[in-house]
Formats: C-alpha cells, sequence, structure tokens
C-alpha cells in the first residue's frame, strides 16, 4: 500500500511537472512571436528616425539623396562664425508666405541690412503641381540673391539661381535634378555666355549600391577663352546606425568628413579638406549639444588653424525669440571676433 501511494505521488509529481514545462515553453513562444512581429513593425516604420536607410519591402534600395547633402549630417554641427550685434526679426504672413528682415552691426564689415523673402508651397500644393517656390533676399547695398524651384514631375525638378553685386550679374545658373528608385542624377549650367564664349557644367550622379553604401561621382567641366578642362571627382558615403562617413576625392582635392550621434543630447563631428591648388589641408572638430530642459543648444569647433569658438543658443520661453551668443579666438592671428544676436519670431 505504502508503495502505491509513493508511486503515485511520483506520477503526480512528474506530472505536474511536464504540464508547467509545456505551459512555460508556449507562454515563451508567444513572448517570441509578439517581439518579432514589434521588429518588423520597427524595421519597416521606425529606422527612419536613425542614419541607416531601410530596405524597401518590394526589394529595393532607398534614394541617396542630393550630390550638395553628401557632407551636411558633419557640416551641421558646426558653428555658424557670428561677429557684431545681429538682429533678426521672422514674420509669417500665411501657409505659403513669410518675410524676415536682419539689422547687423559690425566693427570688421560695413553695417547691413537685409529683407528676405520666402513664397512656399501651400498646403494644398503637392510636389506633383507646377507651383514654385521663390525665395529672393537683397540687402542695403543693392545686391540681390534670388531662388527660384518648381517640381516639374514627381521625380524632376528644376532650380534657377540670379545673383547681383548692386547693379552688376555676378552668378546665374540653371538646374535640373532627376531623383530615381535607387539613384540620383543632376545637371548644372553657370554663367553661359555665348558673346565670351565660356561656360561651365557640373553633372552630379549618385548611386545606392546597399541600403549603407552609396557610391557617385562630379564632373566640372569649363570652357572659356584662354582655357578649357575639366575635374572628376569620385564621392562614397557609408551610413552606420549612428554615424557616417563620407568622401570625395579627385584632382582637384579630397574632402572626408566623419558624423557620429553619440546619444540623443551630443553629436560630433571631424573634417578633412586638401586642396591642391592652394597647397592647404585643413582639419576641423565640431560638436553640439543639446539641453532640452534648458531649451539651449551649444555648438563648438577646434581646427587646425588655432581657431577655437563655439555659439550658444538660448530659447527665451515663453517669449518668441532666440539669444544667439558667439566667440571665436583665432590664436595664430592673435584675432578675438565677439557676436551677439537675438532672432525673433
Amino acid at each position: 500500500m505504502i508503495q502505491c501511494f509513493v508511486l503515485l505521488n511520483i506520477y503526480y509529481y512528474y506530472y505536474y511537472y511536464y504540464y508547467y514545462i509545456i505551459i512555460l515553453s508556449l507562454t515563451v513562444q508567444k513572448i517570441r512571436l509578439k517581439v518579432w512581429s514589434s521588429h518588423l513593425a520597427l524595421g519597416s516604420h521606425g529606422q527612419c528616425a536613425g542614419l541607416v536607410k531601410p530596405d524597401r519591402r518590394d526589394g529595393r534600395l532607398p534614394n541617396p539623396g542630393s550630390f550638395d547633402g553628401l557632407h551636411r549630417n558633419c557640416k551641421d554641427v558646426f558653428p555658424q562664425q557670428i561677429e557684431g550685434v545681429k538682429l533678426v526679426i521672422n514674420k509669417t504672413l500665411s501657409s505659403f508666405f513669410k518675410v524676415s528682415h536682419t539689422f547687423h552691426l559690425s566693427a570688421v564689415a560695413p553695417s547691413s541690412y537685409r529683407f528676405h523673402a520666402e513664397h512656399l508651397q501651400s498646403d494644398t500644393d503637392s510636389k506633383e503641381t507646377d507651383s514654385p517656390m521663390l525665395i529672393g533676399e537683397m540687402d542695403s547695398s543693392g545686391s540681390l540673391n534670388a531662388h527660384s524651384l518648381f517640381h516639374l514631375s514627381e521625380k524632376i525638378k528644376a532650380k534657377a539661381v540670379f545673383q547681383t553685386q548692386q547693379a552688376q550679374f555676378v552668378t546665374w545658373q540653371f538646374e535640373t535634378e532627376y531623383r530615381g528608385s535607387d539613384f540620383t542624377a543632376a545637371i548644372t549650367l553657370a554663367n553661359p555666355d555665348v558673346l565670351r564664349e565660356s561656360v561651365i557644367m557640373v553633372a552630379h550622379f549618385l548611386q545606392s549600391v546597399s541600403p549603407q553604401l552609396v557610391l557617385g561621382g562630379e564632373l566640372v567641366y569649363h570652357r572659356g577663352r584662354a582655357e578649357e578642362g575639366g575635374i572628376l571627382t569620385l564621392a562614397g558615403q557609408y551610413s552606420g546606425p549612428n554615424w557616417v562617413a563620407t568622401l570625395n576625392a579627385g584632382k582637384g582635392g579630397a574632402h572626408a568628413s566623419y558624423y557620429h550621434r553619440a546619444n540623443k543630447q551630443i553629436q560630433v563631428g571631424v573634417e578633412f579638406e586638401a586642396s591642391t591648388r592652394t597647397q592647404e589641408t585643413t582639419f576641423s572638430f565640431g560638436y553640439q549639444m543639446e539641453l532640452p530642459e534648458a531649451k539651449m543648444v551649444f555648438r563648438g569647433m577646434l581646427d587646425s588653424r588655432c581657431i577655437i569658438g563655439g555659439v550658444l543658443e538660448k530659447r527665451l520661453y515663453p517669449l518668441p525669440a532666440t539669444l544667439i551668443m558667439g566667440a571665436f579666438v583665432n590664436h595664430r592671428a592673435d584675432k578675438l571676433q565677439v557676436g551677439l544676436g537675438v532672432s525673433v519670431g
């Protein structure tokens, strides 16, 4: 009788043991399925916040963007030099039209006033329509800088740029860009002059080789009465989860940059530029620190020319204004530049 009771207890023990093992395995499998489904959803939608461009569901590679934007991530980290006292007043007149007034008092250059106007696409317009985007800026000396952008189709856009120095035309150029599913091709015609038989042509091409790797090149051709020639530059960009490395190399020199986002608050960038024409080489290091709680952004830089600088931007909440303070020191030339600015609107 005792042996039967012992065997019965052992039977029930193993029964409940395997029962709980089966329940636990099913629960773990359920959790894995949920995690895997959320990971797939994040991979198709959540990677847009990162630097690596995600694969499309149809297997195609993403568009690499424009050639001018290869080093943009790194350049945005560096501070823009400010000098003197500057006041910027921004005013939005409608959903597609806004203007700004800039007053600049400088001890190095003549004081100036700039009027800036933008006509953007309204909310009812789209990139498929022929609604233009017009940007114009004129200063107190009479110099004009005008841009116009037209979306001829979903993939084709045209841009025209005009610049004058007082009453004399300095630059007039026309650009056409085509963005395919995994490549971008653009051609620019600058300063064409039939009488002087001079023209500058620039052709860009970028191709996505993989979700992380982009390859392309730039061809610059210039022709004048005295000279004629061309310069070929090859470009490549590799993107990681939180960093981007870019290299441009050609007959005219080399330009390399590295951008790294450490976390939500800190970003760093390194630039290397070498020119065969001027026989100069520069190395720059920049960083950006954001403090959302204090509504502040600080950018600093240091380069091989012994120039150290920094710019602090502070949002004056609840006022619609931003305070900008900057200082740059050139130790080699023994020069100091300090700037203070306020942006309203």
